[in-house]
């Protein structure tokens, strides 16, 4: 059975660094690629869904998708693996905050919000 990485192990040649975010579909870390040498983010599937055949096909299906789109707000997919059952996304790193912290206490204005869709 796959166990969930932690800070400082590595999936082939990256090295996850921190783990920068969660959602339904995944845990991001900031990593680390020994061959370029240079950040890049990796995202790994949660524990919980590691067995789900679906999700893992789902997983791939996003991989394969991103890595046919190039657009400046898109990150760019470098690679996508699997290593002791877990399935990874590498992707490009792009530092910056999330939209949790720019909302911080309250709501974005109808301004920001425009710019930010646009």
């Amino acid at each position: 059975m796959a166990t969930q990485p932690i800070s400082g192990r590595a999936l082939g040649h990256y090295r996850l660094i921190e783990r920068i975010g969660e959602g339904g579909m995944g845990i991001v870390y900031r990593a680390y690629d020994e061959h370029l040498q240079r950040e890049i983010a990796v995202k790994l599937l949660p524990a919980s869904v590691v067995r789900d055949e679906s999700a893992r096909r789902r997983f791939r299906k996003e991989a394969l998708t991103l890595s046919k789109l190039s657009h400046p707000n898109i990150a760019m997919v470098f690679d996508f693996d699997t290593q002791d059952g877990m399935d990874f996304l590498v992707t490009e790193y792009i530092r910056g905050t999330t939209m949790d912290a720019s909302l911080g206490p309250g709501f974005l204005q109808e301004k920001k919000v425009l710019q930010l869709g646009l």
